[in-house]
């Protein structure tokens, strides 16, 4: 298939591009980056039309965010993405149908079911809302962010989509260029999980599943991504900090990440994701769990002078 992919510059959207091109499938990058062949801002409509003018897809890739560099931190660093889940895929659907495309897939996150305590149970893409209405409005523009995302390309008429719903990425071109530095900074402390866990998933892996999306996704369907060891952020933070002989993070109680909502949000979430229907319908397996990918990675990065 000949595929426009949104994103295509950032972690995700290089690997996928990537993934796409080993399959076969021809691909161009639409974004504001100068590694897209096609460049415009996905929140301006008129100029993501004119960037498509007399091309002709097959599929459309929704996998563009902000969050490239982001501190993650405070609510106000999810706003670019939020925006590009609302209007950037409004504006993507009227490109999608410019372009004559037939299939949109898209790249959403566990934390459309919520932030808090889920339970131990793993959550079922069709059992378990995903964008429910949670009490605190600035966790709710960003749950319902994810959910339009959803519902705006499932009611579109003339086009089949499915959706991605990934946990936590780590792996190569993650965890050594974010965790990483923060833990030789000292700058990443953690609080004890106290039985909390979340989903994860290796980047690599997560480009993988977009294009099993593209190729075998049930239209109107959702897929849950994770690998097969859910981990709590303590945990996970400790697991690479011995494995690449970083300093070990210090640990502090929650309340000290009050002036940090958005991380506390995700420090109190206890959220497990079931991924049988991804292994099931699309043919999705994780190649490895995170303890054993970070040591590989360890392994094959250089120390740091």
């Amino acid at each position: 298939m000949r595929v426009l992919l949104a994103g295509a510059s950032g972690v995700l959207g290089q690997r996928t591009a990537r993934e796409l091109a080993a399959a076969g499938h021809e691909v161009a990058g639409l974004g504001r980056g100068p590694a897209n062949a096609l460049r415009a801002d996905l929140l301006d409509r008129e100029a993501v039309l004119r960037a498509v003018d007399g091309q002709s897809f097959d599929a459309v890739v929704h996998a563009a965010t902000a969050l490239q560099g982001r501190s993650m931190m405070r609510h106000r660093d999810m706003d670019g993405t939020d925006a590009l889940r609302t209007t950037g895929t409004v504006n993507l659907l009227k490109a999608a149908r410019a372009v004559g495309a037939r299939r949109i897939i898209l790249e959403t996150m566990m934390f459309g079911y919520g932030y808090g305590d889920h339970g131990d149970r793993p959550l079922e893409e069709d059992r378990d809302a995903y964008g429910p209405r949670v009490p605190d409005l600035r966790e709710r523009a960003h749950v319902d962010a994810m959910r339009a995302k959803e519902d705006l390309a499932f009611a579109a008429d003339g086009l089949e989509a499915v959706s991605l719903r990934f946990g936590l990425f780590y792996g190569a071109g993650v965890t050594e260029t974010t965790v990483l530095p923060l833990l030789r900074r000292r700058a990443l402390p953690v609080t004890p999980d106290h039985g909390r866990k979340l989903s994860w998933v290796d980047v690599d892996d997560a480009a993988r599943a977009l294009v099993l999306g593209l190729e075998r996704g049930r239209n109107g369907r959702a897929y849950n991504i994770a690998d097969g060891l859910p981990l709590g952020f303590g945990t996970h933070v400790r697991a690479v900090a011995e494995a690449f002989g970083a300093p070990r993070p210090m640990s502090v109680p929650r309340w000290l990440f009050r002036p940090a909502p958005l991380a506390a949000a995700m420090l109190a979430t206890n959220l497990r994701l079931s991924t049988e229907r991804a292994r099931h319908e699309l043919g999705w397996e994780p190649t490895t769990d995170a303890p054993h990918r970070i040591t590989e990675l360890a392994a094959r990065t250089p120390v740091a002078a």
